[in-house]
Protein backbone atom coordinates (compact mmCIF):
# COMPACT_ATOMS: atom_id res chain seq x y z
CA UNK A 1 0.00 0.00 0.00
CA UNK A 2 1.37 3.83 -0.94
CA UNK A 3 2.17 6.21 1.80
CA UNK A 4 -0.81 8.55 0.28
CA UNK A 5 -3.30 5.95 1.39
CA UNK A 6 -1.71 4.05 4.67
CA UNK A 7 -3.77 1.09 6.02
CA UNK A 8 -6.17 2.20 9.23
CA UNK A 9 -4.87 0.98 12.53
CA UNK A 10 -6.09 -1.90 14.44
CA UNK A 11 -8.70 0.36 16.60
CA UNK A 12 -10.67 1.21 13.31
CA UNK A 13 -10.37 -2.64 11.76
CA UNK A 14 -11.34 -4.69 14.69
CA UNK A 15 -14.70 -2.90 15.81
CA UNK A 16 -15.95 -2.21 12.49
CA UNK A 17 -15.38 -6.35 11.44
CA UNK A 18 -16.90 -6.92 14.71
CA UNK A 19 -19.73 -4.60 13.99
CA UNK A 20 -20.45 -6.03 10.50
CA UNK A 21 -20.39 -9.54 11.38
CA UNK A 22 -23.41 -9.51 13.84
CA UNK A 23 -25.15 -7.32 11.06
CA UNK A 24 -24.09 -9.75 8.48
CA UNK A 25 -24.43 -13.74 9.56
CA UNK A 26 -27.94 -13.32 10.77
CA UNK A 27 -28.96 -12.58 6.46
CA UNK A 28 -26.25 -14.98 5.53
CA UNK A 29 -28.01 -17.76 8.02
CA UNK A 30 -31.11 -16.71 6.50
CA UNK A 31 -30.09 -16.44 2.89
CA UNK A 32 -28.21 -20.23 3.14
CA UNK A 33 -31.87 -21.47 4.45
CA UNK A 34 -34.02 -19.87 2.00
CA UNK A 35 -31.61 -21.29 -0.96
CA UNK A 36 -32.11 -25.15 1.04
CA UNK A 37 -35.44 -24.89 1.44
CA UNK A 38 -36.23 -23.72 -2.44
CA UNK A 39 -33.64 -26.44 -3.52
CA UNK A 40 -35.23 -29.19 -1.12
CA UNK A 41 -38.99 -27.66 -3.07
CA UNK A 42 -37.80 -28.00 -6.06
CA UNK A 43 -36.39 -31.52 -5.69
CA UNK A 44 -39.52 -32.33 -3.78
CA UNK A 45 -42.68 -30.83 -4.87
CA UNK A 46 -42.18 -28.77 -7.84
CA UNK A 47 -40.81 -31.49 -10.41
CA UNK A 48 -43.09 -33.80 -9.33
CA UNK A 49 -46.52 -32.23 -9.02
CA UNK A 50 -44.59 -30.20 -12.36
CA UNK A 51 -44.73 -33.83 -13.82
CA UNK A 52 -48.09 -34.68 -12.78
CA UNK A 53 -50.06 -32.00 -14.26
CA UNK A 54 -48.11 -32.39 -17.76
CA UNK A 55 -48.99 -36.26 -17.09
CA UNK A 56 -52.87 -35.13 -16.70
CA UNK A 57 -52.88 -32.85 -19.22
CA UNK A 58 -51.76 -35.25 -21.62
CA UNK A 59 -53.99 -37.88 -20.96
CA UNK A 60 -56.91 -35.41 -21.06
CA UNK A 61 -55.72 -34.32 -24.49
CA UNK A 62 -55.45 -37.80 -25.65
CA UNK A 63 -58.91 -38.65 -24.42
CA UNK A 64 -59.99 -35.62 -26.36
CA UNK A 65 -58.20 -36.22 -29.15
CA UNK A 66 -59.42 -39.98 -29.26
CA UNK A 67 -63.40 -38.65 -29.23
CA UNK A 68 -62.60 -36.36 -31.17
CA UNK A 69 -61.21 -38.65 -33.80
CA UNK A 70 -63.62 -41.26 -32.98
CA UNK A 71 -66.40 -38.76 -33.43
CA UNK A 72 -65.01 -37.58 -36.87
CA UNK A 73 -64.59 -41.22 -38.25
CA UNK A 74 -68.64 -41.30 -37.53
CA UNK A 75 -69.49 -38.40 -38.99
CA UNK A 76 -67.64 -39.24 -42.00
CA UNK A 77 -68.92 -42.61 -42.06
CA UNK A 78 -72.36 -41.32 -41.79
CA UNK A 79 -71.72 -38.82 -44.54
CA UNK A 80 -70.22 -41.03 -47.00
CA UNK A 81 -73.38 -43.77 -46.83
CA UNK A 82 -76.03 -41.00 -46.61
CA UNK A 83 -74.79 -38.61 -48.94
CA UNK A 84 -71.95 -39.28 -51.45
CA UNK A 85 -72.97 -42.79 -52.07
CA UNK A 86 -76.51 -41.64 -53.25
CA UNK A 87 -75.25 -38.91 -54.91
CA UNK A 88 -72.98 -40.47 -57.19
CA UNK A 89 -75.06 -43.08 -57.59
CA UNK A 90 -77.99 -40.61 -58.70
CA UNK A 91 -74.99 -38.73 -60.91
CA UNK A 92 -73.79 -41.83 -62.79
CA UNK A 93 -77.38 -44.10 -63.01
CA UNK A 94 -79.63 -40.34 -64.25
CA UNK A 95 -77.80 -37.44 -64.64
CA UNK A 96 -74.97 -38.69 -67.02
CA UNK A 97 -77.37 -40.18 -69.11
CA UNK A 98 -79.97 -37.37 -69.44
CA UNK A 99 -76.75 -35.05 -70.06
CA UNK A 100 -76.29 -36.94 -73.07
CA UNK A 101 -79.64 -37.21 -74.42
CA UNK A 102 -79.92 -33.66 -74.14
CA UNK A 103 -76.61 -32.72 -75.41
CA UNK A 104 -77.18 -34.86 -78.21
CA UNK A 105 -80.53 -33.22 -79.49
CA UNK A 106 -79.09 -29.55 -78.90
CA UNK A 107 -75.74 -30.63 -80.65
CA UNK A 108 -77.98 -31.93 -83.84
CA UNK A 109 -80.75 -29.10 -84.02
CA UNK A 110 -77.57 -26.43 -83.49
CA UNK A 111 -76.35 -28.06 -86.29
CA UNK A 112 -79.32 -27.85 -88.71
CA UNK A 113 -80.00 -24.21 -87.34
CA UNK A 114 -75.96 -22.99 -88.77
CA UNK A 115 -76.68 -25.67 -92.05
CA UNK A 116 -79.79 -23.32 -92.61
CA UNK A 117 -78.13 -20.25 -91.82
CA UNK A 118 -74.93 -20.94 -93.52
CA UNK A 119 -77.12 -21.28 -96.89
CA UNK A 120 -79.51 -18.33 -96.56
CA UNK A 121 -76.45 -16.62 -95.99
CA UNK A 122 -73.92 -17.52 -99.28
CA UNK A 123 -77.27 -17.15 -101.56
CA UNK A 124 -77.97 -13.71 -99.87
CA UNK A 125 -74.18 -12.45 -100.10
CA UNK A 126 -74.26 -14.15 -103.83
CA UNK A 127 -76.86 -11.41 -104.97
CA UNK A 128 -75.71 -8.44 -103.08
CA UNK A 129 -72.37 -8.96 -104.42
CA UNK A 130 -73.58 -8.96 -108.00
CA UNK A 131 -75.89 -6.15 -107.30
CA UNK A 132 -73.19 -4.10 -105.74
CA UNK A 133 -70.62 -4.93 -108.64
CA UNK A 134 -73.27 -3.36 -111.22
CA UNK A 135 -73.94 -0.11 -109.34
CA UNK A 136 -70.69 0.27 -108.47
CA UNK A 137 -69.72 -0.04 -112.61
CA UNK A 138 -72.95 3.00 -113.21
CA UNK A 139 -71.65 5.32 -110.67
CA UNK A 140 -68.10 4.74 -111.34
CA UNK A 141 -68.65 5.67 -114.99
CA UNK A 142 -71.25 8.62 -114.29
CA UNK A 143 -67.75 9.66 -111.84
CA UNK A 144 -65.34 9.55 -114.29
CA UNK A 145 -67.40 11.82 -116.83
CA UNK A 146 -68.40 14.26 -114.62
CA UNK A 147 -65.36 14.37 -112.96
CA UNK A 148 -63.60 14.56 -116.50
CA UNK A 149 -65.79 17.24 -117.81
CA UNK A 150 -65.45 19.58 -114.78
CA UNK A 151 -61.71 19.14 -115.11
CA UNK A 152 -61.76 20.77 -118.41
CA UNK A 153 -63.88 23.47 -117.18
CA UNK A 154 -62.03 24.22 -114.18
CA UNK A 155 -59.04 24.60 -116.63
CA UNK A 156 -60.52 27.23 -119.09
CA UNK A 157 -61.98 28.71 -116.00
CA UNK A 158 -58.85 29.23 -114.12
CA UNK A 159 -57.19 30.63 -117.22
CA UNK A 160 -59.71 33.19 -117.91
CA UNK A 161 -59.50 34.28 -114.44
CA UNK A 162 -56.31 34.65 -114.78
CA UNK A 163 -55.97 36.73 -117.85
CA UNK A 164 -58.67 38.69 -116.22
CA UNK A 165 -57.37 39.75 -112.94
CA UNK A 166 -54.25 40.46 -114.55
CA UNK A 167 -55.95 42.83 -116.86
CA UNK A 168 -57.87 44.34 -113.71
CA UNK A 169 -55.40 44.46 -111.08
CA UNK A 170 -52.02 44.53 -112.60
CA UNK A 171 -51.33 45.82 -116.16
CA UNK A 172 -52.59 49.32 -115.16
CA UNK A 173 -50.62 49.45 -111.77
CA UNK A 174 -47.64 48.22 -113.94
CA UNK A 175 -48.12 50.73 -116.98
CA UNK A 176 -48.93 53.55 -114.10
CA UNK A 177 -45.58 52.84 -112.09
CA UNK A 178 -43.55 52.29 -115.55
CA UNK A 179 -44.66 55.33 -118.14
CA UNK A 180 -45.76 57.92 -114.97
CA UNK A 181 -44.43 57.70 -111.77
CA UNK A 182 -40.79 56.75 -113.08
CA UNK A 183 -40.71 59.40 -115.51
CA UNK A 184 -42.47 62.00 -113.04
CA UNK A 185 -39.80 61.18 -110.29
CA UNK A 186 -36.77 60.74 -112.53
CA UNK A 187 -36.85 64.20 -114.17
CA UNK A 188 -39.32 66.46 -112.25
CA UNK A 189 -37.83 65.57 -108.63
CA UNK A 190 -34.51 64.09 -108.77
CA UNK A 191 -32.72 65.50 -111.57
CA UNK A 192 -33.74 69.37 -110.35
CA UNK A 193 -32.11 68.40 -106.43
CA UNK A 194 -29.14 67.00 -108.09
CA UNK A 195 -28.40 70.61 -109.40
CA UNK A 196 -29.50 72.51 -107.00
CA UNK A 197 -27.68 70.31 -104.74
CA UNK A 198 -24.48 70.94 -106.73
CA UNK A 199 -24.36 74.32 -107.80
CA UNK A 200 -25.96 75.99 -105.20
CA UNK A 201 -26.28 74.05 -101.49
CA UNK A 202 -22.39 73.12 -101.83
CA UNK A 203 -20.58 76.12 -102.61
CA UNK A 204 -22.91 77.96 -100.21
CA UNK A 205 -22.39 75.56 -97.44
CA UNK A 206 -18.32 76.01 -98.26
CA UNK A 207 -18.75 79.84 -97.90
CA UNK A 208 -20.14 79.45 -94.70
CA UNK A 209 -18.14 77.17 -93.14
CA UNK A 210 -15.27 79.03 -94.12
CA UNK A 211 -16.96 82.52 -92.43
CA UNK A 212 -17.75 80.74 -89.41
CA UNK A 213 -13.69 79.10 -89.18
CA UNK A 214 -12.82 82.67 -89.65
CA UNK A 215 -14.79 84.89 -87.74
CA UNK A 216 -15.90 82.38 -84.65
CA UNK A 217 -13.41 79.42 -84.34
CA UNK A 218 -10.35 81.13 -84.56
CA UNK A 219 -10.58 83.91 -82.23
CA UNK A 220 -12.14 81.61 -79.87
CA UNK A 221 -9.36 79.23 -79.69
CA UNK A 222 -6.83 82.54 -79.69
CA UNK A 223 -8.46 83.66 -76.48
CA UNK A 224 -8.84 80.16 -74.73
CA UNK A 225 -4.56 79.70 -75.52
CA UNK A 226 -3.44 83.14 -75.00
CA UNK A 227 -5.73 85.01 -72.43
CA UNK A 228 -8.07 82.26 -70.37
CA UNK A 229 -5.56 79.75 -70.23
CA UNK A 230 -2.68 81.41 -68.85
CA UNK A 231 -5.15 83.58 -66.28
CA UNK A 232 -6.42 80.24 -64.82
CA UNK A 233 -2.43 78.36 -64.32
CA UNK A 234 -0.66 81.34 -62.91
CA UNK A 235 -3.68 83.33 -61.12
CA UNK A 236 -5.72 80.44 -60.13
CA UNK A 237 -3.79 77.24 -60.00
CA UNK A 238 -0.65 77.88 -58.92
CA UNK A 239 -1.05 79.97 -55.77
CA UNK A 240 -3.53 77.14 -55.05
CA UNK A 241 -0.79 74.19 -55.41
CA UNK A 242 1.56 76.58 -53.44
CA UNK A 243 -1.23 76.90 -50.68
CA UNK A 244 -1.61 73.18 -50.73
CA UNK A 245 2.12 72.28 -50.76
CA UNK A 246 3.39 75.00 -48.16
CA UNK A 247 0.21 75.50 -45.90
CA UNK A 248 -2.62 72.31 -46.13
CA UNK A 249 -0.16 69.60 -46.38
CA UNK A 250 2.20 70.41 -43.83
CA UNK A 251 -1.14 70.98 -41.43
CA UNK A 252 -2.92 67.76 -42.02
CA UNK A 253 0.49 65.64 -41.52
CA UNK A 254 0.96 67.75 -38.09
CA UNK A 255 -2.59 66.83 -37.56
CA UNK A 256 -2.59 63.32 -38.69
CA UNK A 257 0.90 62.54 -36.29
CA UNK A 258 -0.88 64.51 -33.33
CA UNK A 259 -4.66 63.01 -33.08
CA UNK A 260 -3.87 59.10 -33.40
CA UNK A 261 -1.44 59.99 -30.53
CA UNK A 262 -4.02 61.92 -28.45
CA UNK A 263 -6.51 59.24 -29.00
CA UNK A 264 -4.07 56.20 -27.76
CA UNK A 265 -3.21 58.15 -24.77
CA UNK A 266 -6.62 58.47 -24.02
CA UNK A 267 -7.03 55.02 -24.47
CA UNK A 268 -4.28 53.52 -22.14
CA UNK A 269 -5.90 56.11 -19.43
CA UNK A 270 -9.37 55.28 -19.55
CA UNK A 271 -8.21 51.00 -20.05
CA UNK A 272 -6.10 52.14 -16.83
CA UNK A 273 -8.86 54.19 -14.64
CA UNK A 274 -11.57 51.40 -15.70
CA UNK A 275 -8.90 48.39 -14.70
CA UNK A 276 -8.35 50.24 -11.33
CA UNK A 277 -12.13 51.09 -10.59
CA UNK A 278 -13.49 47.61 -11.85
CA UNK A 279 -10.53 44.84 -11.56
CA UNK A 280 -8.05 45.33 -9.71
CA UNK A 281 -10.44 45.01 -6.20
CA UNK A 282 -12.11 42.17 -7.29
CA UNK A 283 -8.38 40.72 -7.99
CA UNK A 284 -7.00 41.21 -4.82
CA UNK A 285 -10.53 39.78 -3.19
CA UNK A 286 -10.09 36.63 -4.90
CA UNK A 287 -6.50 36.31 -4.68
CA UNK A 288 -6.47 37.54 -1.02
CA UNK A 289 -9.34 37.14 0.79
CA UNK A 290 -11.74 34.08 -1.18
CA UNK A 291 -9.01 31.67 -2.35
CA UNK A 292 -6.86 31.60 1.06
CA UNK A 293 -10.29 30.63 2.57
CA UNK A 294 -11.41 27.94 0.24
CA UNK A 295 -7.94 26.53 0.31
CA UNK A 296 -7.11 26.63 3.84
CA UNK A 297 -10.69 26.60 5.22
CA UNK A 298 -12.64 24.18 3.33
CA UNK A 299 -10.63 22.28 0.80
CA UNK A 300 -7.53 20.98 3.15
CA UNK A 301 -10.25 19.95 6.14
CA UNK A 302 -12.48 18.19 3.64
CA UNK A 303 -9.63 16.48 1.64
CA UNK A 304 -7.90 15.36 5.13
CA UNK A 305 -11.17 14.42 6.67
CA UNK A 306 -11.77 12.39 3.08
CA UNK A 307 -8.42 11.32 2.91
CA UNK A 308 -7.92 10.21 6.57
CA UNK A 309 -11.38 9.31 7.46
CA UNK A 310 -13.73 8.25 5.20
CA UNK A 311 -12.20 6.37 2.56
CA UNK A 312 -10.00 4.17 5.21
CA UNK A 313 -13.68 3.68 7.19
CA UNK A 314 -15.03 2.62 3.40
CA UNK A 315 -12.62 0.72 2.50
CA UNK A 316 -12.61 -1.46 5.84
CA UNK A 317 -16.22 -1.70 5.78
CA UNK A 318 -15.92 -3.28 2.44
CA UNK A 319 -13.12 -5.51 3.13
CA UNK A 320 -15.04 -6.68 6.25
CA UNK A 321 -18.80 -7.02 4.40
CA UNK A 322 -16.45 -9.99 2.13
CA UNK A 323 -14.55 -11.55 5.06
CA UNK A 324 -17.60 -11.99 6.82
CA UNK A 325 -19.89 -13.08 4.64
CA UNK A 326 -17.16 -15.37 3.99
CA UNK A 327 -17.09 -16.05 7.74
CA UNK A 328 -20.86 -16.44 7.86
CA UNK A 329 -21.60 -18.94 5.34
CA UNK A 330 -18.56 -21.01 7.23
CA UNK A 331 -20.43 -20.74 10.64
CA UNK A 332 -23.81 -20.91 8.10
CA UNK A 333 -22.71 -24.64 6.67
CA UNK A 334 -21.44 -25.69 9.83
CA UNK A 335 -25.00 -24.63 11.58
CA UNK A 336 -26.97 -26.59 8.46
CA UNK A 337 -24.67 -29.92 8.77
CA UNK A 338 -25.56 -30.04 12.59
CA UNK A 339 -29.33 -29.80 12.06
CA UNK A 340 -28.62 -32.32 8.88
CA UNK A 341 -26.78 -35.01 11.11
CA UNK A 342 -29.72 -34.44 13.74
CA UNK A 343 -32.51 -35.00 11.28
CA UNK A 344 -30.58 -37.91 9.73
CA UNK A 345 -30.55 -39.29 12.66
CA UNK A 346 -33.64 -38.67 14.36
CA UNK A 347 -35.69 -39.33 11.47
CA UNK A 348 -34.09 -40.30 8.18
CA UNK A 349 -32.23 -43.82 9.83
CA UNK A 350 -35.55 -44.96 10.99
CA UNK A 351 -37.10 -44.15 7.65
CA UNK A 352 -34.73 -45.80 5.39
CA UNK A 353 -34.84 -49.00 7.85
CA UNK A 354 -38.78 -49.27 7.44
CA UNK A 355 -38.47 -48.56 3.78
CA UNK A 356 -35.74 -51.22 3.09
CA UNK A 357 -37.04 -53.93 5.80
CA UNK A 358 -40.68 -53.33 5.72
CA UNK A 359 -42.41 -51.10 2.73
CA UNK A 360 -39.87 -52.88 -0.22
CA UNK A 361 -40.85 -56.92 0.53
CA UNK A 362 -44.80 -55.28 0.74
CA UNK A 363 -44.11 -53.89 -2.49
CA UNK A 364 -42.47 -56.93 -4.49
CA UNK A 365 -45.19 -58.93 -2.64
CA UNK A 366 -48.39 -56.59 -4.22
CA UNK A 367 -46.24 -56.28 -7.79
CA UNK A 368 -45.93 -60.06 -8.29
CA UNK A 369 -49.37 -61.33 -6.70
CA UNK A 370 -51.61 -58.63 -7.57
CA UNK A 371 -50.65 -56.41 -10.07
CA UNK A 372 -49.27 -58.91 -12.46
CA UNK A 373 -52.13 -60.67 -12.50
CA UNK A 374 -54.52 -58.22 -12.94
CA UNK A 375 -52.40 -56.57 -15.76
CA UNK A 376 -52.29 -59.81 -17.60
CA UNK A 377 -55.98 -60.35 -17.40
CA UNK A 378 -56.76 -56.97 -18.13
CA UNK A 379 -54.46 -57.56 -21.35
CA UNK A 380 -56.22 -60.88 -21.96
CA UNK A 381 -59.83 -59.39 -22.04
CA UNK A 382 -59.18 -56.02 -24.10
CA UNK A 383 -57.75 -58.75 -26.56
CA UNK A 384 -60.86 -60.48 -26.76
CA UNK A 385 -62.71 -57.86 -26.75
CA UNK A 386 -61.00 -56.76 -29.73
CA UNK A 387 -61.45 -59.57 -31.67
CA UNK A 388 -65.21 -60.01 -31.07
CA UNK A 389 -65.30 -56.50 -32.25
CA UNK A 390 -63.24 -57.51 -35.16
CA UNK A 391 -65.69 -60.30 -35.66
CA UNK A 392 -68.67 -58.48 -35.11
CA UNK A 393 -67.59 -56.04 -37.78
CA UNK A 394 -66.91 -58.46 -40.55
CA UNK A 395 -70.39 -59.90 -40.26
CA UNK A 396 -72.08 -56.27 -40.48
CA UNK A 397 -69.85 -55.53 -43.39
CA UNK A 398 -71.09 -59.38 -45.22
CA UNK A 399 -74.36 -58.08 -44.42
CA UNK A 400 -74.10 -54.95 -45.65
CA UNK A 401 -72.73 -57.11 -49.32
CA UNK A 402 -75.84 -59.24 -49.45
CA UNK A 403 -78.40 -56.05 -48.74
CA UNK A 404 -76.47 -54.44 -51.62
CA UNK A 405 -76.58 -57.48 -53.84
CA UNK A 406 -79.68 -57.67 -53.28
CA UNK A 407 -81.11 -54.44 -53.80
CA UNK A 408 -78.81 -53.80 -57.08
CA UNK A 409 -77.32 -56.81 -58.50
CA UNK A 410 -74.36 -58.70 -58.46
CA UNK A 411 -72.48 -56.81 -61.09
CA UNK A 412 -70.98 -53.90 -59.51
CA UNK A 413 -70.37 -50.47 -61.38
CA UNK A 414 -66.94 -49.74 -61.65
CA UNK A 415 -65.90 -47.54 -58.40
CA UNK A 416 -68.97 -47.40 -56.56
CA UNK A 417 -68.98 -49.10 -52.90
CA UNK A 418 -66.86 -49.64 -50.59
CA UNK A 419 -63.37 -50.69 -51.62
CA UNK A 420 -62.77 -54.82 -50.80
CA UNK A 421 -60.16 -55.02 -47.77
CA UNK A 422 -56.97 -57.63 -48.77
CA UNK A 423 -57.01 -60.15 -46.43
CA UNK A 424 -54.31 -60.77 -44.60
CA UNK A 425 -52.09 -63.77 -44.21
CA UNK A 426 -50.62 -65.41 -41.18
CA UNK A 427 -48.24 -67.57 -43.09
CA UNK A 428 -49.69 -70.56 -41.06
CA UNK A 429 -50.01 -68.88 -37.40
CA UNK A 430 -52.74 -69.86 -35.55
CA UNK A 431 -53.74 -65.30 -34.79
CA UNK A 432 -54.69 -63.29 -36.96
CA UNK A 433 -54.41 -59.50 -37.44
CA UNK A 434 -57.19 -57.70 -35.49
CA UNK A 435 -60.21 -56.39 -37.70
CA UNK A 436 -58.97 -58.70 -40.92
CA UNK A 437 -60.24 -61.83 -42.42
CA UNK A 438 -57.54 -64.53 -42.90
CA UNK A 439 -56.65 -65.35 -46.49
CA UNK A 440 -56.07 -68.67 -47.93
CA UNK A 441 -52.77 -70.13 -47.10
CA UNK A 442 -52.16 -71.44 -50.65
CA UNK A 443 -50.71 -68.83 -53.03
CA UNK A 444 -52.59 -67.32 -56.41
CA UNK A 445 -49.59 -69.37 -58.36
CA UNK A 446 -49.93 -72.59 -57.09
CA UNK A 447 -53.91 -72.30 -57.03
CA UNK A 448 -53.23 -72.36 -60.53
Amino acid sequence: MSMENPPPPALIRIPVRIVVLVVVLPVRVVWDLLAATAHFLDRTALRPVGRGIAWVFTGLWRGVAWVFTGLGRGIAWFLHHAVARPARLLYRSVLTPVGHGLAWVFTGVGRGLAWVFTGVWRGLAWVLTRVGRGIGWFFGGLGRGIVAGAGWLWTGLSIATVWLAKALFVWPWVALWRYVVVPVCRYGIAVPADWLYRQVLVPLGTGLLFLLEKLVLVPAIALFRYVLLPLVRYGLVGPLRRLHRHVLAPVGRGLGWFLPRLGHGLAVAAVWLAKAVFVWPWVALWRYVVVPVAVHGVARPLGWLWKRVLVPVAREVGDALAVCWRVAGFVSRAVGRALKWVAWTVLGRPLVWAWRNVCTPVGHWVRDQVWAPARTAAVQAGRAAKEALASARAAVREARRDTWRALVGSVRSPGSGEPEVARARTLGSTTNVPGAAPAPEISLRKRG
